[in-house]
């Protein structure tokens, strides 16, 4: 009897981005699936995923602090967990993480939660700090294995007492597709683009890209400072519009609105820069990398495995506008043959590791080592009678 596998997340616009290929590897794997997600516009995953069941989560909202609809969210995923009976349920962001976990277990269903990223309750000092480590150590409390985007989450998690050592795996974050995202031959012109891809949040670093680039004005007459991403004045860090408006105004920074598909701007660049504070594993610059870019990202979490230094791009410490700002001089400065090595280094990079290919493996090997595992603890169990 094939077995029934739920990938639960907290939009459809996640699935569609990111968990599609595993859906696809699953299927032909010979397993069930079962997406549990809010609806949003990118439910039309649905349309090229045949025989995949989409149920709709309606008190998940990423963004709203509401303790009762967090309620109202454990106790819908535990009913759904009750009624469908899946064999394994794989969680992706927070609160799916957290509250599916307990849901999961509660329901007595296996659960693998990943954690693609702490987020920023996690990440500053203060209740809703201490609350969110609780939360993770009761959710994380019997999951099959807990999964991390880069080696300093998990340790950070092991170190805490949020979950066993023995439990916890890093996989290669979501992956790339290193098909659709391929070197392109760049346009013919004398200016050198630096890239910003990400919503528009100081710890995204884009304060400190916007600073840079008012430096490089100076210093660099050809280079040309460009953002694509979404505003999102709902979020705690949010860049606000009047910081926005004066980086236009001043010539600091182009900003290019937001887009479904960067692959045209990653064209036209020939760096993505990545300031940004802490990552899960940030897939603009795998994408970019997947495209032969040179990339400048910080040496923090997330971004440092993605750089190894001088030869795919720079490391440069967080929240230093200077420091990024000359590494951004550096790489402008480079020989053409210097950066298209660095080019070719980032996508050999990405194709040796950071290939969907890859992740989606290393899921198929520990769902069906958990699933086995499980099959065995209950052939174990003493029968009744």
């Amino acid at each position: 009897m094939k077995k029934t596998i739920a990938i639960v997340a907290n939009s459809s616009w996640n699935i569609y981005n990111f968990r599609q290929p595993l859906i696809k590897q699953l299927k032909l794997a010979g397993y069930r699936v079962l997406v549990i997600a809010p609806v949003d516009e990118y439910i039309h995953y649905l349309n090229d995923s045949y025989f995949t069941r989409h149920i709709p989560l309606h008190f998940l909202a990423a963004q709203r602090r509401n303790p009762l609809w967090d309620l109202l969210l454990l106790w819908e995923l535990y009913r759904i967990y009750r009624r469908e009976q899946p064999d394994m349920a794989l969680h992706f962001t927070i609160k799916p993480n957290i509250y599916g976990s307990l849901a999961a277990r509660w329901a007595g269903v296996a659960s693998i939660p990943t954690v693609t990223g702490l987020g920023y309750a996690f990440l500053h000092n203060g209740l809703l700090g201490q609350l969110a480590r609780r939360l993770y150590r009761l959710a994380f409390v019997g999951v099959a294995c807990a999964l991390f985007h880069n080696e300093d989450d998990r340790r950070l998690f092991v170190r805490e007492g949020l979950i066993a050592e023995g439990r916890s795996r890093t996989v290669a974050g979501s992956g790339v597709n290193t098909n659709h995202f391929r070197p392109l031959p760049q346009p013919d012109t004398d200016k050198f683009v630096f890239l910003f891809i990400g919503r528009l949040l100081h710890d995204k670093g884009i304060r400190e890209f916007a600073a840079a680039a008012r430096r490089l004005r100076r210093l660099a007459p050809r280079a040309e400072c460009w953002v694509v991403g979404q505003l999102n004045l709902e979020y705690p860090a949010a860049v606000t519009q009047q910081e926005l408006v004066q980086w236009i105004e001043e010539q600091h920074i182009r900003y290019l609105g937001a887009t479904r598909d960067v692959r045209p701007y990653i064209k036209q660049a020939h760096a993505l820069v990545l300031p940004s504070y802490r990552e899960g594993l940030p897939r603009a610059i795998l994408e970019a990398m997947a495209m032969g870019k040179p990339i400048v990202t910080t040496d923090a979490a997330g971004c440092r495995e993605t750089v190894e230094p001088g030869r795919n791009g720079f490391l440069v410490p967080i929240r230093d506008d200077v420091a990024l700002a000359e590494a951004m001089l550096q790489l402008y400065h480079l020989s053409e043959a210097e950066q298209q090595a660095m080019s070719e280094y980032s996508r050999h990079k990405v194709l040796r590791q950071f290939d969907e290919k890859i992740v989606v493996e290393a899921y198929l090997e520990i769902c069906g080592k958990a699933l086995a595992r499980q099959e065995r603890e209950k052939a174990a169990l003493p029968v009744k009678g």
